[in-house]
């Protein structure tokens, strides 16, 4: 095989790939979208559920029990696979943009196609370039792992303000506590999502 059909064989495999990665981006988004939306459909049903049970002062408690651990354990599951999600996004996007770059050099000439692929910042703030995005770290809470985290930090919180004033604190207390704790948790599953992030912004 000469240079020209080695060069051509790999722009074929190029083509490809860059196909692959786009239909892995979309699976990603989709399920990504599913997931929440299957999520958040069972927190809206738990809601409507605690509707009926809320005129039987009896029944709430054991309600409660049994729909919050459920909502808390779903959304931490829902939150973990989402962020593998973004991560798997961030690479295939990543990759097409390496392969836009070859094709900015081997074959726009003096056309700007692709242009954005060569960026002098980096492969990383191309990427982020690519959706439209400033390459920093504020990014990551606009993400539907950070809007899930969200809801789990609130039901963590709710859970413990519970618990709380069935353990004989004052209402101020509980309150506070499950504030703190919800805080707290949001702020580790952004923290987890930063680290998890292969974009390294600024």
């Amino acid at each position: 095989m000469d240079d020209r059909e080695r060069e051509q064989a790999l722009l074929t495999a190029l083509t490809t790939e860059h196909f692959v990665l786009q239909t892995s981006r979309s699976a990603t988004v989709t399920e990504s979208v599913g997931r929440a939306t299957v999520f958040l459909s069972l927190l809206s049903a738990a809601l409507i559920g605690l509707g009926f049970v809320a005129s039987n002062a009896p029944l709430i408690r054991p309600y409660l029990g049994a729909v919050l651990p459920t909502l808390v354990i779903t959304g931490l599951l829902t939150f973990l696979r989402l962020v593998q999600n973004m991560v798997e996004n961030e690479l295939d996007l990543a990759r097409i943009q390496r392969i836009r770059a070859y094709y900015h050099r081997r074959l726009a000439g003096e056309h700007d196609f692709f242009a954005d692929a060569v960026q002098g910042e980096g492969i990383m703030r191309a990427t982020w370039a690519a959706v439209g995005n400033a390459p920093r770290r504020a990014q990551l809470l606009l993400t539907t792992a950070a809007m899930v985290g969200a809801v789990n930090a609130l039901l963590l919180g709710l859970a413990v303000t519970l618990l709380a004033g069935l353990a004989a604190l004052s209402s101020g207390s509980a309150i506070g506590v499950g504030t703190v704790l919800t805080l707290l948790a949001f702020a580790a599953q952004i923290a987890y999502i930063n680290r998890a992030s292969i974009s390294q912004p600024g």
